[in-house]
């Protein structure tokens, strides 16, 4: 399952949430299942609430796919569970000295002293500024306070500055879980999905990704989906799949916009939809998810859904191809034979232009459900 990332240095980071991606692998049966995390900046949350970094968690699940057309494969074989951690949030007011925070930390103060802490963990774990910052962590935690026992869940999980310790990350995440901290809700599920710290129990997975999904969270939301897309631990259910995916797509999450995308065209949990399948590929391709712009891509190549365009299917392949997914390069191959000199000089001239107004968006997550052809 995918979990959300809590960068080093601690700084404001990003927590970047990876949704179900569906990939058609050319002439293969089966495909797994794979949780991939990202990290989305935290610097761009600056509110008080509980949105806290977190760590990645990869599933393998196997699921065999089928033909879907003459000329595509629709495997489910990145379906990303994301294990989602929400980068902590400072909740100080930006007037507040360090001097009188440290003042208030010393008086007790749990946010305060959380605060503190996040504000030293900006540095490298081996400066004694990072050894101080889990002093005020850890005082925060002990009054209960979820972010702190989140963030200190996700030192553990991933020994920055403590020694790797996934039961203690799992006492921590359960402590803030408890209080409804969706971010720790998706990570313990996470951990209870792998065995991690805690007896493997897919029931209590499923129990706490939806905690966490109820609760708004995105990257839970694509976890639990992901699990009723391919029934893993329990019964297959396309339609609770779809639903939570259009949850967190309405959200904004690319994965979950492009694994909606590919449900429509499937028609999987949904009415079959060339239409909306177009709608919500192209969200997930203009917000840069690779997979996605590959299956926009294909649409185009074959007019399902939008005109049929060789000079966009060229395009939005080459823009694949360039932020790193290779599963359309022999399409885009096949295409360029079937495109006059005319159209692939439109097709380079538009990605130069492309290029050079936008200086590349930040990477979006890797993984995600996607439309690829057999040839």
């Amino acid at each position: 399952m995918l979990r959300q990332f809590f960068p080093v240095p601690l700084s404001p980071a990003r927590v970047r949430q990876r949704g179900g991606v569906l990939a058609v692998l050319p002439g293969s049966t089966a495909g797994h299942l794979q949780l991939v995390t990202g990290l989305k900046s935290l610097a761009h949350r600056n509110t008080l609430p509980r949105q806290q970094k977190g760590t990645t968690m990869n599933l393998h699940l196997r699921q065999s796919c089928s033909l879907f057309a003459r000329m595509l494969l629709l495997a489910a074989v990145f379906v990303a569970v994301q294990p989602s951690h929400a980068a902590p949030q400072s909740q100080q007011n930006a007037g507040t000295s360090s001097s009188k925070l440290q003042s208030q930390a010393e008086q007790g103060d749990a946010v305060a002293q959380y605060n503190l802490a996040q504000s030293l963990l900006r540095h490298d774990p081996a400066n004694e500024d990072y050894q101080s910052a889990l002093k005020w962590l850890r005082a925060s935690a002990a009054q209960g306070n979820a972010h702190a026992e989140y963030l200190l869940g996700y030192l553990y999980e991933h020994g920055k500055g403590v020694p790797r310790d996934y039961a203690k990350a799992a006492e921590n995440y359960r402590a803030a879980a408890l209080q409804g901290h969706s971010p720790a809700e998706n990570n313990l599920a996470s951990l209870y999905q792998h065995g991690q710290g805690v007896p493997k129990n897919m029931g209590k997975a499923l129990e706490w990704y939806l905690a966490s999904a109820r609760h708004g969270n995105p990257v839970g939301q694509c976890n639990l989906a992901a699990l009723y897309y391919l029934g893993s631990g329990i019964p297959r259910d396309y339609k609770e799949g779809a639903k939570w995916f259009r949850a967190a797509a309405d959200s904004g999450s690319a994965d979950a916009q492009n694994s909606l995308g590919v449900s429509y065209y499937k028609g999987l949990g949904v009415a079959l939809d060339y239409t909306e399948a177009a709608r919500w590929l192209r969200l997930a391709a203009q917000h840069g998810l690779p997979i996605a712009q590959t299956n926009l891509a294909y649409l185009y190549e074959q007019g399902k859904g939008l005109p049929l365009d060789y000079v966009a299917a060229y395009t939005w392949y080459s823009r694949a191809l360039a932020a790193g997914d290779a599963s359309g390069a022999d399409r885009r191959n096949e295409l360029s034979h079937l495109m006059t000199r005319k159209q692939i000089a439109e097709a380079t001239s538009l990605l130069a232009t492309i290029s050079a107004q936008s200086q590349q968006q930040p990477p979006a997550a890797a993984s995600s459900l996607s439309l690829l052809q057999t040839h």
